[in-house]
């Protein structure tokens, strides 16, 4: 098999090697370099074409941000960031993956991480993912729309319908709605496509699951919220659902809904996570899954792994569901669209640009 050549962008001696030595330490990864800023990470980037890049967020000289714009511009690769958790370290964390970047890593203690081994095993299952990213939906929108080609994916409704988990619930334009949504890698900007689409009075409340660890999802949620017109946040225990806003499961912290009277009321946890996944799609979609009286819109996109897909079983298993997956030609890594559609109970399939309209029909 052939090995993904990765660099190691970092300005410390200590983490560089720390990063080397673990990648190194899996057969399907290949070390082919280290870089010690920016500017060094774009002339070794030339010269050495490696299939996926770590970088770290701050550096001298040329620091990640401004060093990712021109990697994407110059010589596109994917590119996984090591960000701190601080405030400032998740805003400039999702301004790298607004940029171009396919996903991060959280460093567990500051820019001199000694326990980086906590996090070693997600970080070679996400150099591992990096390679097979969709580069063309990483670069600027502009290249996007001369250089990306929408496969349209059709599937039969008979297919559809022979399947035993569809209800045969007549679908109500009338009920009640909820909307859901699962995603991962790429997540940020399918939502940022999905959520600045949908008009203020929306008559549903949405809840999110985005794989991401604690301390970034509120700085998601605020960018969102300052792009929408709906009102976006992070979600709060104990709080009741209201329509037209969309509600954030909160990192480290499983998002579930429950009835109080005629109200939905949010629900954290942190029991176990399910599939290394805590908030996992799956727990969302279960728990909207015990909710009557509500007609449910499930959303999965970009991601890596099937978080989503046994959730949607539930779904459609119990109540009436519409579901829409995001295609393969427009997914960062076509992962969790693949698994749900793999289940033959997805209604559309459809390009990232198009969701927010698929899910006003329903609603």
């Amino acid at each position: 098999m052939e090995k993904t050549k990765v660099l190691i962008v970092d300005d410390s001696a200590f983490m560089r090697k720390l990063i080397h030595d673990f990648l190194s330490d899996h057969p399907e990864l290949e070390v082919i370099g280290t870089a010690r800023n920016g500017e060094d990470a774009i002339k070794k980037i030339k010269d050495l074409k490696p299939d996926v890049v770590t970088m770290d967020v701050e550096m001298p000289v040329l620091n990640g941000i401004e060093a990712l714009k021109m990697i994407m511009e110059a010589s596109p690769v994917p590119v996984i960031m090591l960000s701190s958790t601080t405030k400032e370290g998740a805003e400039n964390t999702l301004l790298a993956i607004q940029n171009g970047a396919v996903d991060f890593i959280a460093k567990p203690s500051g820019s001199i991480s000694l326990d980086l081994y906590k996090v070693k095993d997600e970080l070679i299952q996400k150099v591992l993912s990096a390679r097979k990213a969709n580069i063309a939906r990483l670069v600027n929108s502009k290249v996007n729309q001369i250089i990306s080609v929408p496969k349209l994916t059709h599937y039969s409704k008979i297919e559809l319908e022979n399947q035993t988990f569809i209800t045969s619930q007549k679908w109500e334009k009338s009920s009640k709605k909820i909307i859901c949504i699962g995603t991962s890698t790429g997540g940020p900007r399918a939502l940022q496509h999905v959520l600045t689409k949908l008009p203020k009075e929306v008559e549903a409340p949405l809840f999110i699951v985005q794989h991401m660890p604690p301390g970034f999802t509120k700085s998601l949620a605020s960018r969102l919220d300052s792009l929408s017109q709906i009102k976006v946040k992070e979600a709060e225990d104990g709080e009741l659902a209201k329509k037209g806003v969309a509600y954030i499961a909160p990192g480290g912290y499983h998002l579930k809904v429950k009835q109080v009277g005629t109200s939905l009321a949010i629900q954290l946890d942190q029991t176990q996570a399910r599939n290394g996944h805590r908030p996992s799609v799956d727990v969302l979609f279960e728990s909207l899954s015990d909710l009557s009286g509500f007609a449910k819109i499930a959303v999965i996109m970009t991601g890596m792994g099937t978080d989503g897909a046994q959730g949607l079983r539930q779904l459609k298993y119990k109540g009436t569901v519409k579901a829409i997956a995001e295609s393969e030609s427009t997914s960062i890594v076509y992962g969790m669209p693949k698994a749900a559609i793999a289940t033959k109970l997805v209604d559309e399939v459809t390009e990232v640009e198009n969701i927010a309209e698929k899910i006003l029909k329903y609603v």
